[in-house]
């Protein structure tokens, strides 16, 4: 749900004292308005319409303030791309293109989750609730790397899935840092990005030797459900194909 779409709900709950709502829908406002570099603590509680010292009751610091935005982030990002894998249904490749279409529709619809997200600096590995949350998402697309390689013919060397699913996740994030987003950064394509993302994730498969076409995918390993479970030590450069 965008947040200003969840504005005026939240503003008429901070008159109920509902202030850390209200503070995280301000600093919404402002990311969207300015970045997440763009604001200061002192900002958010003004476009809260409470004192400079009031936001200290909910947050530490800004910092802890984009850290709850990051998250909120984070757990929506993951429901979306959940919902457009949808376990794989009705095959492999159909779903994984929903999954990149999912990316590039919630940078452009929530572009101040989004870099709230990957553009804040915030050190992830030092909040674990943040970290968890971003795992979980990234999750998602680690399960679908699992099932494309588990589609790569007998014999045929493939990089590990996680390795696949850093490289998928890269040219997802780059697509929609530059292309996709919802606000003055994005650049002008003479194609969608949706197109963009899925030429390159076509021609990234093709080079590794994969199948990418529907039928094949439908012909997919009746064992395709424990795909996602890690394998033994590998051995050669991308491991032992299962």
């Amino acid at each position: 749900m965008s947040w200003r779409k969840e504005q005026g709900r939240a503003e008429r709950g901070y008159h109920h004292g509902n202030l850390k709502e209200a503070l995280l829908q301000a600093a919404l406002g402002l990311i969207a308005e300015k970045g997440a570099a763009g604001f200061t603590f002192a900002d958010a509680a003004r476009m809260a319409g409470v004192s400079p010292a009031a936001p200290y009751r909910h947050f530490r610091d800004r910092d802890e303030l984009l850290s709850s935005i990051a998250q909120r982030g984070f757990e929506q990002f993951e429901a979306i791309l959940t919902q457009a894998w949808d376990d794989g249904r009705p095959d492999t490749v159909t779903a994984f293109e929903r999954v990149g279409k999912a990316y590039l529709a919630f940078a452009r619809e929530e572009p101040a989750f989004y870099s709230a997200m990957f553009e804040s600096g915030l050190p992830v590995d030092l909040n674990p609730t943040l970290l968890a949350a971003s795992e979980r998402a990234f999750a998602v697309i680690r399960a679908a790397a699992e099932r494309l390689a588990a589609l790569a013919p007998p014999g045929t060397p493939r990089p590990p899935a996680l390795m696949m699913a850093l490289h998928i996740w890269s040219m997802s994030h780059g697509v929609a840092s530059l292309f996709a987003r919802g606000d003055a950064a994005r650049r002008k394509l003479p194609m969608s990005a949706e197109d963009l993302l899925e030429a390159e994730v076509l021609i990234y498969l093709r080079g590794l030797g994969f199948p990418t076409d529907r039928r094949s995918s439908a012909q997919e390993p009746a064992d395709k459900k424990t795909a996602g479970q890690p394998s033994g030590q590998p051995s050669g450069p991308w491991g032992t194909p299962k």
